[in-house]
């Protein structure tokens, strides 16, 4: 899982489905409400409950979304204990991330039409999810964990996660890009802790206990907050409208800003699922090797909070520029020059901020898009860029594998040790990505 300066033509994808909203001015409907009901709405962008709810999405994201981003500690786990020469480990990695991102758009579609059910949607998503870890503890085979820890997992997952596309809407306004940056930057925060307590569980106690660990951890942890997580609006007000206008797919800017989004996802999970294995080559011992991952995580905390920041200021093109081309010299030049753990830290460090910030840009996406087709449901258009990110996802598992078959090429330094292809199919990726620039610039956009 940022909008720009200029405020977004609607307030909310159902506080006002109509009209353009007015930026600073309140609502006419929410004036309308005040006087019917009696009562006045908490502020937006400001106050306690705006503040509280923006830190139950940070939490929500920090773990829905930070266990899986640590899969490849569970990985290397895998391939040299209980399930090592098993085939289609990384599977289970790519179906967690991947289904979850493309299963937003189902669950956003179900609670758009039954908004009764939004209350109840994050309770019993972080259910299947302990359930999903709790099964997934008592896997024999690989077709386990896909089926548990990979595919149950997302889709509880994203039951739970999706509630934030409602709640942002109606609580952040004028600073929307700041509080999805924010949002994004738990799952950079929980990347850089889990790993280390995972590594230590896993060797410790191994993979059944630590999964039953995690299990009770997202009840001890998540369903707290779910008392500060709760929507602005009345229900009366956001059931209004349950219509989808998907004329976003005829806007050249959404189309070629989505492509982007996926060609840089189809790279982007590499390092991260294959960084760890690529130390051990190096020489590094456990902890060393878990560090990488630490240190991508966290390096993408600071990267989305400061995208979601530079999208209330800037085109959205120019941040994914910078993003693109930030992390495709990060893989050029670090990753693939580097043959000791320190410039590996250094490439860990760069690829993180760079890369992992991508999806904080995603509401500036939406935003821009909306200037255009001024009916188009934000939400939908968010998860539609989710499903995106996914496809890309799903893809990297099986294509991770072709690239390292492919890797064996006759050259120095990391480019010759196996992780050739890889490295420079990650480096494209991400290059590619802000193409959208250039399409700014001749025109198309």
């Amino acid at each position: 899982m940022a909008s720009n300066g200029d405020i977004d033509v609607e307030l909310t994808c159902y506080e006002q489905p109509t009209t353009p909203n007015s930026g600073d001015i309140e609502p006419l409907h929410d004036q309308a409400n005040h006087r019917e009901e009696g009562y006045s709405l908490p502020p937006t962008d400001e106050g306690k409950d705006a503040w509280l709810c923006l830190f139950a999405c940070f939490i929500l994201e920090a773990l829905l979304w930070g266990f899986p981003s640590s899969y490849g500690i569970f990985q290397e786990y895998y391939s040299t204990n209980d399930f090592a020469g098993s085939s289609n480990i990384a599977v289970v990695g790519a179906c967690a991330m991947g289904i979850m991102y493309m299963d937003i758009s189902i669950w956003f579609t179900v609670l758009k039409y039954f908004p009764n059910f939004r209350k109840w949607a994050t309770p019993v998503g972080l259910i299947i999810v302990c359930l999903a870890l709790g099964l997934g503890s008592f896997s024999t085979s690989v077709t386990h964990l896909i089926a548990t820890q990979g595919i149950i997992y997302a889709i509880g997952g994203g039951l739970a996660w999706t509630p934030i596309l409602f709640y942002i809407e109606e609580w952040w306004v004028r600073r929307r890009g700041f509080a999805f940056g924010v949002t994004m930057a738990g799952l950079g925060l929980s990347g850089a802790i889990l790993p280390m307590i995972l590594e230590w569980l896993l060797h410790l106690y191994g993979f059944r206990t630590t999964l039953r660990v995690c299990a009770l951890s997202f009840v001890v942890l998540n369903f707290p907050i779910v008392f500060f997580f709760k929507p602005r609006l009345p229900l009366s007000q956001t059931s209004q409208s349950r219509s989808f206008d998907m004329s976003f797919w005829t806007c050249s800017n959404f189309l070629i800003l989505q492509s982007g989004n996926i060609i840089q996802s189809l790279g982007f999970f590499l390092p991260a699922i294959y960084l760890p294995t690529f130390a051990r080559s190096l020489g590094a011992n456990t902890i060393e090797s878990t560090i990488t991952i630490i240190l991508l995580n966290g390096a993408a905390f600071v990267g989305c909070l400061c995208m979601g920041a530079a999208t209330d200021k800037y085109h959205v093109v120019h941040c994914l520029l910078v993003s693109a081309v930030g992390s495709a010299v990060g893989v050029f030049l670090l990753w693939g020059l580097a043959t000791s753990l320190p410039l590996l830290y250094v490439f860990c460090a760069v690829y993180g901020a760079f890369a992992g910030c991508q999806s904080s840009a995603w509401s500036a996406i939406v935003r821009d898009t909306q200037k255009r087709r001024r009916g188009t449901d934000s939400g939908m258009a968010w998860a539609c860029l989710s499903a995106g990110k996914g496809v890309g996802n799903l893809c990297s598992g099986p294509l991770s594998e072709a690239l390292l078959k492919a890797g064996n090429w006759s050259a120095g330094v990391a480019y010759g040790s196996g992780y050739g292809a890889l490295i420079a199919f990650t480096g494209l990726t991400a290059l590619f990505s802000g193409w959208g620039f250039i399409a700014k610039r001749i025109g198309w956009m």
